[in-house]
């Protein structure tokens, strides 16, 4: 299929836009790019989709996504951190079934496809939401999805015994780490290449010293790549100060560090801390939405940057976000860190996308396949469709992208070479069946944690 008449934004080493540009999609992957009117000559026989008034971005990368969460998405609105986690989110994820976590996925790839994301990154399923489950959503949806299995041996945050997970969710070392050894033996690399299984690390205070050692060792000999997150929240530096330690010296200390570990959130850091994840390889996580609501700070991104870590960005999960659309997120991530810093020019457009896709590629080892529209890569990209009043005019694309435009302007979604999302509409998932079954069962995990009360509307609902 020949795709043409697009203002395509490749990310390619060049960073090269090409208006009035064409796609050439052959199987899997982009067999052609460059003008519509060279494109047409080359290939006059090929079938057309012809897209003018349109902008072609590389299929956006989300590197840190709850998918069980969107469930329970608008249960948590207005908490702190550690009263969300302990007296809302535990207690609603520990009473989930492997059917809940099914509909959780399915609900949440659906989101992420209509928006524009083709790759992502799942932080921690953990074994009661059914794993298996999780991967076959992913097959059938025709997303890609890294999946992380949780890995785990202790119920507390930050090894406060006062802020417990529910019991529900507990698991030892069998359940979770050698679980996600046997999860990847079984689905790693399957859906045709579009299954990765990573390991899925608590964070510090979660998971016993032995445990983190072990799951390091195994990622290294058995090629299993390590998420986490790290350093949020003001109770995470308390922790890691009762230890001796700063949060990268700590992880260090436990051999996390490294090209395979993608490490979240990364608000509370040293100058040390930087320096030693740029000597490293360690990848980044910039959520900033949900540091913003959950009041957790602003991550030092800027500074992150000019080290030279390379920083992806994630939408974190619905309750501490509300939203699963990485193109909002995008926006938030340009504004934040100008009035932090009180630079306007700091972290422009053009940086916020390689965010969302080069450098999400980078942070899964894919950046030889995704990330950017080039000939061999895999076809994965998605069309924003700008005839709208609320998209009108546009002078740079890419500004356009990054403030503008929302999932809800998505018209169009390929990954691996084939169209999962077109005119607006789901094309390898029932839409209605998925949000309803998803409202159903949300309402029924509420019911079963005995929550009812305490997550609907603050003012009288008459």
């Amino acid at each position: 299929m020949l795709y043409t008449q697009a203002t395509i934004i490749t990310v390619n080493p060049t960073r090269d836009i090409i208006s009035d540009g064409a796609l050439l999609v052959r199987g899997q992957t982009i067999a052609a790019i460059g003008k519509t009117s060279d494109l047409l000559t080359q290939y006059p026989d090929e079938p057309i989709t012809a897209l003018p008034n349109r902008i072609i971005i590389p299929g956006l990368i989300n590197t840190h996504m709850h998918t069980a969460q969107t469930l329970i998405r608008g249960t948590a609105d207005d908490l702190e951190l550690v009263s969300w986690l302990c007296e809302r989110i535990w207690p609603l994820q520990g009473n989930f079934t492997a059917e809940d976590g099914y509909a959780a996925a399915r609900l949440s790839i659906a989101e992420m496809l209509l928006s524009g994301t083709t790759c992502f990154l799942e932080s921690m399923f953990a074994d009661r939401y059914g794993f298996e489950g999780l991967c076959r959503a992913v097959d059938e949806s025709g997303a890609r999805g890294c999946l992380g299995k949780i890995v785990m041996d202790g119920g507390t945050y930050g090894g406060d015994e006062k802020w417990a997970m529910h019991s529900g969710l507990i698991e030892d070392r069998e359940t979770s780490l050698m679980g996600a050894v046997r999860m990847h033996e079984k689905w790693d690399g399957k859906a045709d290449g579009r299954i990765k299984v990573w390991f899925g690390a608590r964070t510090p205070g979660g998971v016993s010293e032995s445990l983190y050692k072990e799951m390091a060792h195994l990622s290294r000999t058995k090629n299993i790549p390590i998420t986490m997150h790290c350093a949020e929240a003001p109770a995470d530096t308390v922790f890691f100060a009762s230890k001796d330690h700063t949060a990268m010296s700590y992880c260090s200390s436990v051999n996390l560090l490294g090209p395979q570990t993608v490490l979240v959130h990364m608000v509370h850091l040293t100058a040390p801390d930087i320096s030693a994840l740029a000597e490293t390889g360690t990848h980044v996580v910039h959520c900033p939405t949900s540091n913003s609501k959950l009041a957790s700070g602003i991550s030092p991104t800027p500074a992150l940057l000019a080290a030279g870590v390379n920083v992806s960005l994630g939408t974190d999960g619905a309750p501490c976000n509300n939203t699963c659309d990485l193109l909002q997120e995008m926006k938030l991530a340009g504004i934040l860190h100008k009035v932090s810093t009180m630079d306007p020019t700091s972290v422009p457009a053009e940086m916020v996308l390689e965010l969302a896709t080069i450098n999400g590629a980078k942070a899964l080892g894919l950046e030889g396949s995704i990330g950017s529209l080039e000939v061999g890569k895999k076809a994965d990209f998605a069309v924003i469709d700008m005839r709208a009043v609320h998209l009108q005019p546009w002078h740079s694309a890419v500004s356009a992208v990054v403030y503008t435009a929302t999932g809800r302007d998505v018209e169009m979604v390929i990954v691996d070479g084939k169209e999962v999302v077109k005119g607006g509409k789901l094309v390898t998932m029932d839409e209605e069946a998925v949000w309803k079954e998803a409202a159903r069962r949300s309402k029924e995990v509420v019911e079963r944690a005995g929550l009812t009360g305490k997550v609907g509307a603050r003012w009288p609902v008459v």
